[in-house]
This record gives C-alpha cells, sequence and structure tokens, in this order.
C-alpha cells in the first residue's frame, strides 16, 4: 500500500480532523514505531507502521460509521462518566469502531444526536464558520410577546456578542408555558437556554428535532438508527460544498 502523510492517516482513521492532528504532531503526542515524530512531512505505511497518539496505538482507517441517536433527557453526551451516570452510549451497542458525538446535548436536554468516526466531517460540522442549522422545540416560561420573538429573531446580547439572526415561530401556547420552535446557526455554550434567560422567558425544556439535513423522523426516545448514503452526502454537502460529495462514502 502506498504511504501516507501521517496527519492524514490520523484524520482518515477518524480520531481528529487534519488540522489538530497536526497540533498532535507538534506536541510530541504521536509515534511511528515507537520514534516520537514532531515535524510535518512524515509519512506512514498504514499495513506495517505502528502509529500510537498518547500512547494508545491507532488503527488503520476503518469503514466510517454514521449513526443518529434520539436522545433521552438524565444522560450525557460523553463517552463514559467519572461518577457513574447514565450517558449516550449506554443506549448503543458496542460499534467496532469509536465513535464520537458531533457537538452535545446537555443532561436534561433531548433530541437529535449525531455520532460518528468521521473525524474530518465532524470538525467541519461543529465549525461555526459553516453554520450548519440546528433545530429546536423549546418549552419557555411564560407566553413571550410577538415583540419578544422578533428579538430572538434579530439577535440578543450574551456575554460572547450578539446572537446571530434565527428563525423562531409559536407552536402551542399554553396557560404558563410556550412551546417555540427556534433554528439556530451557531453553537455557543448553552446558546437557546441564556437567549431565553436574556429575554426573560426561562427554558423548561428542549429537544432538538433536526440537524442539517437530518431529521428524527418518528425515532422513538433512547432508539438509533444508521444514517442513509443520502443524508451522509446531505451533511457533506453542507459541510465541504458539492465537490466533497464525488467522494467515495463507505456503507452504512
Amino acid at each position: 500500500m502506498k504511504t501516507v502523510r501521517l496527519q492524514k492517516f490520523l484524520a482518515d482513521a477518524g480520531l481528529t480532523s487534519r488540522r489538530a492532528a497536526e497540533d498532535w504532531i507538534r506536541q510530541g503526542r504521536v509515534t511511528v514505531n515507537g520514534k516520537r515524530v514532531t515535524e510535518m512531512g512524515v509519512r506512514v505505511n498504514p499495513d506495517c507502521d505502528e502509529v500510537r497518539v498518547d500512547g494508545h496505538p491507532v488503527s488503520p482507517a476503518a469503514t466510517r460509521l454514521y449513526v443518529l441517536l434520539n436522545k433521552p433527557r438524565s444522560c450525557l453526551t460523553t463517552a463514559r462518566d467519572p461518577r457513574g451516570r447514565p450517558t449516550v452510549f449506554d443506549h448503543l451497542p458496542d460499534f467496532e469502531v469509536r465513535l464520537f458525538p458531533v457537538g452535545r446535548l446537555d443532561w436534561d436536554a433531548s433530541g437529535l444526536l449525531l455520532l460518528t468516526n468521521d473525524g474530518p466531517l465532524a470538525h467541519r460540522l461543529m465549525h461555526p464558520r459553516h453554520g450548519i442549522p440546528k433545530k429546536y422545540e423549546v418549552k419557555v416560561q411564560g407566553r413571550p410577546s410577538d415583540e419578544t420573538l422578533e428579538l430572538l429573531r434579530r439577535g440578543v446580547m450574551l456575554p460572547e456578542g450578539r446572537t446571530a439572526p434565527a428563525r423562531v415561530r409559536r407552536l402551542k401556547e399554553l396557560p404558563k408555558a410556550t412551546w417555540l420552535e427556534i433554528v439556530i446557526h451557531q453553537g455557543w455554550y448553552r446558546q437557546i437556554k441564556r437567549m431565553g434567560e436574556a429575554v426573560g422567558h426561562p427554558v423548561v425544556k428542549i429537544h432538538r428535532s433536526g440537524y442539517g439535513p437530518l431529521s428524527l423522523e418518528g425515532l422513538a426516545a433512547g432508539k438509533w438508527r444508521h444514517l442513509s448514503r443520502e443524508e451522509v452526502r446531505g451533511l457533506r454537502r453542507a459541510a465541504f460544498g458539492e465537490e466533497e460529495t464525488q467522494r467515495g462514502i463507505s456503507p452504512c
């Protein structure tokens, strides 16, 4: 097999993006056949060279896997928790490859969560520059006025700055609460909750119903499924642009 650049080998293995892999190399975290590598340009043969990161062996690129989970409430978006609390991986089988969540949902949030071992794609999807739309069904306290909804649409001030324009509409009004649909393109820390607090309507529940071209399509809470080939193509179009959809995609 022909050799490949070390950073590409790491990215193709699904560990991280190529740029982050370059940082790992500069930091001295990567060894090839027992020798620490700190400079770019090193090439490896995936068939015979042993590559390790922080002492852990890295397997050559495996079939890329894309999984959609309808995350239930009361579980963490992490592989394991030192306090023994439930995680999203409790709802998944033991796949042969290691999956990573693309973004996160809070402990008390539910809904669509994408997991994959495709590091480059995950990195692009999470980068704010690409503005992947995320759709939420949000229950807030009280009944926001039309003016308040317009403020959410235009953007509210948070410590990081003003939020980008969002799509906001009422779904259902209750005696003391309101369900809203909110679509944002950013991914600031607990952004939806803080937007609600900023306009005086604290968030009671959050459910993510859409992520880019993906939707739950009736998938029950705690259940998962593989993405279809067309869904993967849609994600790659959103993250990389049209030219990336011409690359080969492993069967899902």
